[in-house]
């Protein structure tokens, strides 16, 4: 609570002084009434804060980028002793400033309020109202009133869009890898007893006749390359405007979870390191639910360069047979890292988030990467409504 007594207490003492020096009655009243209206408004404030009662509800708690939701608040307080209408401070997801709204003084009666709530741009954001602040008419105390029950946490995930069919090293489809491999009956890898359902052709009929009961061949089940998902998580460049910044932030996680949901009809592994200040690897066995929250949540706080990254990543491709990259910014390190780990064994495919695809220090870094056999697809920011690739 803070009280802005500088203004009163001069008049007080003014009056008080002139009433002394004077004798006067009338002054020493105005003197008597400063002091009076002062405990007034102290009084009408505590009363007020000490019976406002605040019910806050948000409609979703889980939204996708672009949708928009209600947050509902029902407030009343019981001070008989006039204020100032209530001020509210309520939190806004869209990446402006607080909103600040004004109610009337209606004592003893619920005022109910709808707000609507855009989720701009894809994170966890607070969501509600904060604080409400409790003025006098005059304007000279001032209490602000903190508020937990009515703050919630609005997590906002990714849209995806279509991507092209990845092509895993040498050509060929993992799920295409397997069937053969299971079909290939030249180089089984032990015995076992029958069971029911087993295929004939799978029977060892000299190994049968000699043991007196049907024993069938084991093969190994091949293992299936995996994908790895690389996609930079330092700060994004801004392009000299926040809003810009945000955006290419929407579209790197927009354009993971794209690729992310495409994989998860296919029989191979995922991986998805995310760096930060919390890293977590993300993979197929997780679930895409868990996986979208997790994108949700990175902040981008990633200090290394990407450059290292995929250095790091590049020593542990044994088992991966495609590598999608996707980043803001492209340089001379990144790409000869890339053409390494292409000649290394797996395919490589390049998802360049940008503004200007034809920019005329990207292109010949581009043309290097296309002349080494790399994947490269653009993709611009769209604010709200995904992204185009």
């Amino acid at each position: 609570m803070k009280l802005r007594l500088s203004l009163p207490v001069s008049l007080f003492l003014l009056l008080l002084t002139v009433a002394l020096c004077t004798g006067s009655q009338l002054f020493l009243l105005l003197s008597v009434l400063i002091v009076i209206a002062v405990l007034w408004s102290l009084i009408a404030v505590l009363w007020a804060s000490a019976t406002l009662r605040v019910d806050g509800d948000l409609a979703e708690q889980t939204v996708h980028r672009g949708e928009n939701l209600v947050f509902s608040l029902r407030m009343r307080h019981r001070g008989l002793i006039p204020i100032a209408p209530l001020l509210l401070e309520i939190s806004d997801p869209s990446g402006t400033l607080d909103r600040e709204i004004r109610l009337k003084n209606m004592p003893w009666r619920v005022q109910s309020l709808h707000l609507p709530v855009h989720a701009a741009h894809v994170g966890v954001f607070p969501v509600g109202l904060r604080a409400c602040v409790v003025e006098d008419l005059l304007g000279i105390v001032h209490k602000r009133v903190a508020l937990t029950d009515t703050s919630f946490s609005l997590t906002v995930l990714p849209r995806t869009f279509s991507t092209e069919p990845l092509t895993l090293s040498p050509g060929d489809p993992g799920s295409e890898i397997m069937a053969r491999a299971t079909e290939d009956l030249n180089a089984p890898s032990d015995v076992r007893s029958y069971q029911p359902g087993d295929a004939m052709k799978k029977i060892h009929w000299k190994l049968s006749l000699r043991k007196g009961e049907l024993i069938v061949r084991k093969f190994d089940e091949p293992i299936l390359q995996d994908v790895l998902i690389l996609m930079d998580c330092s700060r994004p460049p801004s392009w000299g405007h926040p809003q810009a910044e945000a955006d290419i932030r929407d579209a790197l996680l927009e354009t993971t979870a794209s690729i992310l949901k495409d994989q998860t009809s296919t029989d191979h592994q995922v991986r998805l390191p995310l760096l930060g200040h919390h890293p977590v690897d993300v993979d197929k066995s997780m679930g895409l639910p868990i996986a979208m929250d997790y994108l949700a949540r990175v902040d981008f706080s990633e200090t290394d360069r990407f450059e290292r990254v995929l250095i790091m990543e590049s020593r542990r491709l044994r088992k991966v047979g495609c590598v999608v990259v996707i980043s803001a910014r492209l340089n001379i390190p990144m790409v000869d890292i890339m053409i390494r780990m292409h000649r290394s064994g797996p395919n490589i495919r390049l998802y360049l988030i940008t503004f200007a695809p034809e920019d005329e220090n990207v292109l010949p870094l581009i043309s290097r990467l296309k002349q080494a056999g790399i994947e490269v697809s653009y993709v611009t920011p769209e604010p709200e409504g995904g992204n185009a690739a």
